[in-house]
C-alpha cells in the first residue's frame, strides 16, 4: 500500500498535476506542494494516566519535553515514559519527522521539529502523544530531511502556523502546510549542503560554548584565590571571623495572600524567583510583585535596606546559589535570607563576593525539604582584611568580573548571530540558492 501511495505521490508531482502557488517564485522544475501530497500526515494520541509507568519497557513514548528546540530527542526521561501494553496508540518509525501540534500557547506549535533517524535497541516501537504530530515523507517524492529544515525555518514556521488553530494543528489542517518541492536528487544534494553548513555553525556554537565555560571557570579561579577556605592561614592584617559579628543575618516575612495587597503597589516585594531571574546580581531593583500600603498596615513584613545580600533559604532554590544586592529599599519574602554588613566592619561587595563561593547545600538542615538554619550561617567564618583593604580587592574583582560579563555578552551576540546565520542558510537552500 505504501509504495502505491509512493507511486501515486510521484506522478501527481511530476505529472503537473500539482500547481500549487506559493509565497514566492521557485527555480525552474521545483514546485509548490501541500503537505499531504507528498506526506502521510498523522495526529498523536495521548494516552490515559493509568496506561503509563516509570520504568523501561520496550514501548517508549515520545512527548513535547523529549524534543530540544534545537531538534534533538531526548530519551532518558523515565518519568510517565513508558507503556506495558501494545495498544492501539499512535507509533512513530525511522525517517518520521516529529513537530509539536499542541502546545499553551499557539506561537509553540511549530517550534520544535525533530527526525525520528534511529531508534535506541532497548525500544520496540515509540508511541506518540497528541502534543506530537508523525509526518511520514513519501520517500519516492520527498527527503525526510528536506521535510524537516523546511519546517525549522522561518518560512516554514510560518507556513504551519497559518494552519493552528487555536492551540492546536489538527490532521486536517496540517495537510494544508505549503513546501517547496524540487525533484528528489536536488532536494538530497541540498539537504547534503545544508548539512555541510550546519555542522560548521554547530563547531562555532561548541566553540563558544566552551569559552563561556572557560570564562566562568576563570572567575571561579579568582573567587577562589580570593577568599582563602577555612583553617586555612590568612595574609597578615587578615582574621577569621563570625558572619554574624560584622553583620545581621535574618529572614524575610511570609508573602502577602491576596491581589488586594499588591493592587498599585508601590513598594518592591521580593521572591525568590525575582533572585532566579538573575542568578547573581550586584543590584536588584525590579521586581515581579509590589505591596500596597494595606499591606504593610495588615502585616507586619520585613523591610530589607538597599545594600543588604538576598539568597534563597528554603526549598529546591537553595541548590541555585542565587545571590544578589539590593539596589532599592524592599520588603522581601520568608524563603529569602538577609544578610545586612555592620558598614563599618564589612564592605557590602566583599561580603557578596565571598557568598559567592559558599555552596550552601553543604548546610541544608532537611534533605526533604531544603532548608537552612540562619543560626548556623550566622556561625560561617569569614576572612576578614581591613576595611580599606577590603574595598581595594573589591575593586580588582569588580574589574576582573566586568571584562568577564563583556566577554559572556560577547559570546551572547555571537550565539545570536549564529541563529541569525542558520536562518539564511535555510532561506537560500529552499529558495534554491545553495
Amino acid at each position: 500500500m505504501r509504495e502505491v501511495q509512493d507511486f501515486i505521490a510521484k506522478v501527481d508531482i511530476e505529472g503537473g498535476r500539482s500547481m500549487t502557488e506559493g509565497p514566492y517564485k521557485l527555480p525552474e522544475g521545483w514546485r509548490w506542494v501541500r503537505l499531504g501530497e507528498v506526506c502521510e500526515v498523522l495526529q498523536g494520541k495521548t494516552p490515559p494516566k493509568s496506561a503509563y509507568v516509570n520504568r523501561p519497557t520496550a514501548i517508549k513514548v515520545l512527548k513535547f519535553r523529549d524534543i530540544t528546540p534545537e531538534g534533538h530527542i531526548v530519551w532518558d526521561n523515565t518519568e510517565r515514559g513508558f507503556l506495558e501494553r501494545d495498544e492501539n496508540w499512535r507509533y512513530a518509525k525511522i525517517g518520521d519527522v516529529l513537530v509539536t501540534a499542541s502546545a499553551h500557547s499557539p506561537d509553540q506549535i511549530g517550534r520544535k521539529v525533530a527526525l525520528l533517524d534511529f531508534i535506541p535497541s532497548e525500544y520496540s516501537r515509540i508511541a506518540v502523544t497528541a502534543e506530537l504530530m508523525v509526518l511520514r515523507p513519501l520517500t519516492i517524492s520527498l527527503d525526510s530531511l528536506w521535510l524537516k529544515y523546511w519546517l525549522a525555518s522561518a518560512d516554514g514556521y510560518q507556513q504551519l502556523q497559518m494552519q493552528v488553530k487555536e492551540k492546536h494543528l489538527v490532521q486536517s489542517r496540517a495537510i494544508n502546510i505549503l513546501l517547496p518541492l524540487p525533484p528528489l536528487e536536488e532536494q538530497k544534494r541540498i539537504v547534503a549542503r545544508i548539512e555541510e553548513l550546519m555542522g560548521r555553525v554547530r563547531e562555532a556554537r561548541r566553540l563558544r560554548e566552551e569559552a563561556k565555560q572557560e570564562a566562568e571557570r576563570l572567575w571561579q579561579a579568582v573567587l577562589a584565590q580570593t577568599f582563602p577556605k577555612p583553617k586555612t592561614e590568612l595574609p597578615k592584617g587578615w582574621r577569621w571571623v563570625r558572619l554574624g559579628e560584622v553583620a545581621k543575618v535574618y529572614a524575610g516575612s511570609p508573602a502577602p495572600q491576596g491581589e488586594q495587597y499588591f493592587r498599585e503597589g508601590e513598594w518592591p516585594f521580593v521572591r525568590v524567583q525575582d533572585l532566579g531571574h538573575y542568578g547573581q546580581t550586584t543590584c536588584l531593583k525590579e521586581t515581579a510583585d509590589y505591596v500596597n500600603e494595606y499591606a504593610l498596615q495588615k502585616y507586619r513584613l520585613r523591610l530589607a535596606k538597599a545594600g543588604t545580600i538576598l539568597f534563597p533559604k528554603s526549598g529546591a532554590a537553595i541548590l541555585t546559589n542565587s545571590r544578589a544586592i539590593l539596589g532599592v529599599d524592599a520588603y522581601i519574602v520568608s524563603h529569602l535570607a538577609a544578610v545586612e554588613p555592620l558598614p563599618d566592619r564589612l564592605d557590602t561587595y566583599w561580603a557578596y563576593f565571598w557568598l559567592c563561593t559558599v555552596d550552601m547545600k553543604e548546610f541544608i538542615d532537611n534533605p526533604s525539604y531544603p532548608s537552612l538554619r540562619l543560626s548556623e550561617i550566622s556561625k560561617l567564618p569569614i576572612p576578614l582584611p581591613p576595611l580599606e583593604e577590603q574595598r581595594h580587592i573589591v575593586e580588582h574583582l569588580q574589574d576582573v568580573q566586568g571584562k568577564i560579563k563583556a566577554l559572556k555578552e560577547a559570546q551572547a551576540q555571537t550565539d545570536a548571530e549564529l541563529k541569525r546565520l542558520e536562518q539564511a542558510i535555510l532561506d537560500k537552500a529552499f529558495r534554491g540558492e545553495l
